[in-house]
């Protein structure tokens, strides 16, 4: 047996939904919300024990070996430095003042990167993007 990057990344050729890596500050109803509606893959790393306490950096590095847009609410990973956008798979830092608004920024997610015409399958790799509510109507 090999470790959840190896065994994993693998299948990320096959899989022709979404396939996201949810860190440990994205609530566990919005993960939900992200599989049965979105119809994405989800790797969350609350259902991984190996992975619950995992430093930042490393959340960062394994979305990228297991070709996974890395979503979170936290705003560290805005730091260029620390999470250079080029030795990523691409991050989405999400702002939302609940769960609904949350989920409705993750809908137009859907709909805008993952979905729409010409979209790859890792859509963001190399780049970050700070999603708010902005002017949604919510």
């Amino acid at each position: 047996m090999g470790t959840l990057a190896s065994e994993l990344a693998p299948l990320a050729a096959e899989s022709t939904r979404p396939r996201v890596y949810a860190d440990a500050n994205i609530p566990n109803g919005v993960v939900g919300f992200m599989r049965t509606r979105l119809g994405w893959d989800v790797l969350f790393v609350i259902e991984h024990q190996e992975l619950r306490r995992a430093r930042d950096l490393e959340h960062f590095r394994l979305a990228r070996q297991l070709h996974r847009t890395l979503l979170t609410l936290d705003r560290d990973y805005e730091d260029d430095r620390r999470f250079p956008p080029a030795e990523g798979a691409g991050v989405i830092v999400f702002s939302a003042p609940d769960e609904r608004r949350l989920c409705r920024l993750l809908a137009l997610a859907d709909r805008e990167l993952f979905r729409s015409a010409g979209s790859l399958r890792l859509p963001l790799e190399g780049r970050k993007i700070r999603w708010d509510p902005g002017p949604l109507r919510c």
